[in-house]
C-alpha cells in the first residue's frame, strides 16, 4: 500500500462547489481507498492504495467527486512520500517569519513550475521569495507588503487553473497526517 494526498481545488469557497468533507470520504472508502482522512473544508485527502499512476489516481478522484456531488473540480494527486521528500528539501526561509504568508503553491501537471514562474514572472526580492521543488512553489512574503509582490498576483495569471494553493499550516499538517498514515502501514 502506498499513501497519497488528493488535492481539490477551488471547493467550499464562497459558497460555491460545496463538497461535505464526510461524505467525501465516505466516497473514497467505497471506491476501495483506505485509511481515508481529510483535513479541513477545503478538500485535503489523504488515502491509501495499491501503488497506482498518479493520472489513474486522479481520474478516478475527479470521477468520484463528479459522480458524487456533480461537479466538475480540478484534482491533483501527489504521492505522499513526494510531498515529505520535497518538504526535506524546501527554502530554510518557508515557514520561519510569524510576520509573513508562507503558502505552498502546488502545480497541477501536466503544467510545470519553470511554466508557471515563467507567466507570473520573477519574484520581487524585496518583497517575496519564492523557490521551486519539483510540482511545489514555496512563497513567502511578508504581510505588511504582500499586496506589492508578484506572487500575490498568481490569481489573474496565465495558469492560475493549473494551480492549487495551501498555507504553510495545512501543508505541515497535510504531511504529518502522511507520515502517521505510513506509520500505521509498517
Amino acid at each position: 500500500m502506498k499513501t497519497y494526498l488528493a488535492l481539490l481545488r477551488g471547493v467550499n469557497v464562497g459558497g460555491k462547489n460545496r463538497v461535505v468533507m464526510a461524505t467525501l470520504k465516505a466516497a473514497f472508502e467505497q471506491h476501495g481507498f483506505t485509511n481515508v482522512r481529510t483535513y479541513l473544508n477545503s478538500g485535503n485527502v489523504v488515502f491509501t492504495t495499491e501503488e497506482t499512476p498518479l493520472t489513474e489516481l486522479t481520474n478516478a478522484c475527479t470521477e468520484i467527486i463528479a459522480a458524487v456531488f456533480d461537479l466538475m473540480i480540478t484534482v491533483t494527486v501527489i504521492s505522499g512520500a513526494d510531498l515529505l521528500a520535497a518538504l526535506m528539501k524546501r527554502p530554510a526561509w518557508w515557514q520561519v517569519d510569524s510576520a509573513a504568508k508562507h503558502n505552498a503553491i502546488f502545480v497541477i501537471a501536466p503544467t510545470t513550475t519553470a511554466e508557471v514562474i515563467e507567466s507570473v514572472g520573477a519574484a520581487k526580492p524585496e518583497y517575496e521569495q519564492v523557490a521551486a521543488v519539483d510540482q511545489l512553489i514555496f512563497w513567502s512574503a511578508p504581510l505588511k507588503t504582500f499586496s506589492r509582490t508578484r506572487w500575490s498576483k498568481v490569481v489573474g495569471s496565465k495558469y492560475y487553473d493549473r494551480i492549487t494553493i495551501r498555507n504553510a499550516n495545512t501543508v505541515l499538517k497535510l504531511a504529518a497526517l502522511i507520515a502517521q498514515t505510513n506509520d500505521l502501514l509498517c
